[in-house]
């Protein structure tokens, strides 16, 4: 398959210090050894592969923007790579790391007692702990101050009543950082999988994110200690700080996407031979659509870059995640449909990673903030009026 370092316009490789890629080389070579000659049957048949989790932990791909408890302190950028060679793979995968890392460990680093810190953050990094962050609800996506998941102080433990959708990792995680409103506010807690009253069950019927698992999380009169509150949590901007996080990832990650189906096209297109015995690399309109997805990766690929150096640098605002994040993966999915188009008919089967990750993307484009809700998050920045929220 082609490689965007062949046709590298503006020297990006040299942007990069040795380490971001070494990193990015390491994964690369993971991911075409362990996920790509199997992810098309994985996806068909809807099946996570758990055996990779302990592999990812020790290629210190889990928590590997902190360097606590002995991970690797990767700089924002190599993490942003990291993000980006797993989606090339599948987004399914990157969503795993991603909420391990960005919505699980960061909290508990953040906000965790030491004691919860030093039971998780190994396990979690290692891959012999799998965590989710129960959020969004079934009636509250974008919206998560509506929440209804509730937690009530009786005696020495916490009860939560409530239920959560559309949770990565849920049937599978061994605890679950579950957000719920109580008498001081909205706080973070963290549920093992045996705690009485909690149960999951697995969204079914999903065309998209296959090769993931997608969970209900639901709590009946479920008994959590005390201790199980993460003490520095206060209130709904805790989880919107995790998210954040998370959207950072996908920034990079989409653009992983996006140079796999790229690459796919273009190999496709001077290959397949039509009309008077010519490849249909030679006709305007597919180079047209060679051209424009091969101009928007370049372009994303320079604002993921500025992206990271601001975030390193401690610049980078939630505003400039949102831009970010909205771009590539709109960028992401427009050059899926382009892959598409050049594939004619056969881009609709798994011999070809297209329609797979055209799929995958329609998830990513709504999850952690909705293409539109992120519009409205810039257009906020820009003129001082919060449009998504009702007039007083």
């Amino acid at each position: 398959m082609t490689e965007l370092s062949q046709l590298d316009l503006y020297h990006m490789d040299e942007l990069l210090n040795e380490d971001e890629r070494m990193v990015r080389d390491t994964v690369r070579r993971w991911v075409e050894d362990r996920i790509l000659p199997h992810i098309e049957e994985w996806a068909w048949e809807c099946t996570f592969p758990l055996e990779l989790v302990p592999e990812m932990g020790k290629l210190g791909i889990l928590g590997a923007n902190y360097s606590d408890f002995g991970l690797p302190g990767l700089n924002a950028v190599a993490y942003g790579l990291i993000n980006q060679e797993l989606e090339r793979g599948d987004s399914g995968l990157r969503s795993f790391a991603s909420v391990q890392s960005a919505l699980v460990m960061y909290p508990i680093l953040q906000w965790g007692s030491q004691e919860q810190k030093e039971r998780w953050i190994p396990l979690l990094g290692s891959g012999h702990a799998i965590g989710c962050f129960g959020l969004t609800e079934p009636d509250f996506g974008s919206n998560p101050g509506g929440m209804r998941t509730r937690a009530v102080r009786d005696g020495g433990h916490w009860i939560l009543n409530g239920e959560k959708a559309w949770i990565t990792n849920g049937s599978i995680a061994d605890v679950a950082v579950v957000w719920a409103r109580t008498g001081e506010g909205v706080r973070g807690f963290l549920v093992e999988r045996e705690a009485p009253g909690f149960s999951t069950v697995d969204h079914h019927g999903k065309y998209s994110l296959r090769a993931s698992v997608t969970s209900q999380l639901v709590f009946q009169d479920c008994q959590i200690p005390a201790n199980a509150v993460l003490p520095g949590t206060t209130g709904l901007k805790n989880p919107l700080f995790c998210l954040t996080q998370a959207r950072y990832g996908i920034a990079w990650g989409a653009l992983g996407s996006a140079m796999a189906t790229f690459a796919a096209a273009l190999d496709y297109a001077k290959s397949r031979i039509q009309f008077g015995g010519k490849p249909i690399a030679s006709h305007q309109l597919v180079q047209e659509k060679l051209v424009w997805m091969y101009n928007e990766i370049v372009k994303g690929q320079l604002l993921a870059l500025q992206l990271g150096r601001l975030k390193d640098a401690g610049k980078a605002s939630h505003q400039a995640v949102s831009l970010a994040k909205r771009n590539n993966v709109w960028v992401a999915r427009e050059c899926a449909k382009l892959a598409r188009e050049i594939h004619g008919a056969n881009g609709i089967v798994n011999e070809y990673p297209v329609m797979r990750h055209l799929m995958n993307l329609e998830t990513v484009y709504t999850y952690e903030g909705t293409h539109d809700i992120h519009t409205l998050i810039l257009g906020q920045y820009l003129t001082g009026i919060p449009a998504y929220e009702p007039p007083a």
